[in-house]
């Protein structure tokens, strides 16, 4: 274990946001969180740029508004589906804001700053491909999760949704139970770590 308070390891640094183990370590895989490797190929991570990180990341928000429900951001150029994915996660207890292309995707994502994206791939201006992968090059919103909505669902297409980096997608017409037991699969570390930071309140 690492002795100096301002140097730790993956567990200390897991707890220290409380996060598991394994979240901390895939984070710093991915390289949303800063890390070193000592001499024995150990990760160790300095606490002052890990607090840097999870500003960068949005993760420290996450933690910090533990009460807050998740926050989901639909970006559609179809108002009809707008209107109707917006009361469906209105319903379930979602905050929710919406956006008609990807350009004012873009915006929105910093402004609100979502914990999911559920966006749709043909859009005019900027389509999902595009916006996408503007999102997840984005220092402030790379953290987001993104869920691709299309109605073509070539292997083409699918390939190049991945590579594009989003998390997940579906296919149109979508089943709406589906769809939220989706959203809910793609925010499990969000709500682990709300649930984990209540537990520890209550003790």
């Amino acid at each position: 274990m690492s002795k100096n308070p301002d140097i730790l390891t993956i567990p200390q640094a897991a707890k220290y946001c409380g996060v598991t183990r394994m979240s901390m370590w895939r984070w710093v895989k991915a390289g949303k969180i800063n890390s070193f490797v000592t001499p024995g190929g150990h990760h160790r991570i300095i606490k002052s740029d890990l607090e840097k990180s999870l500003k960068a990341q949005g993760m420290k928000m996450m933690i910090r508004q533990i009460d807050a429900p998740a926050r989901v951001l639909i970006v559609d150029d179809n108002e009809l589906v707008v209107k109707g994915l917006e009361k469906l996660f209105l319903e379930e207890t979602f905050e929710v804001e919406t956006a008609k292309d990807g350009f004012e995707a873009g915006v929105k994502a910093k402004q609100f700053n979502p914990d999911l994206i559920i966006l749709d791939l043909m859009m005019p201006q900027m389509d999902g491909f595009e916006a996408c992968k503007f999102l997840k090059n984005n220092d402030s919103t790379s953290h987001i999760k993104i869920l691709i909505l299309t109605g073509h669902a070539s292997k083409e297409n699918m390939n190049e949704i991945m590579d594009a980096g989003a998390d997940d997608y579906m296919e149109k017409p979508v089943d709406n139970a589906e769809l939220v037991d989706k959203a809910e699969d793609l925010l499990r570390d969000l709500h682990w770590i709300k649930e984990h930071i209540r537990s520890k309140r209550r003790r």
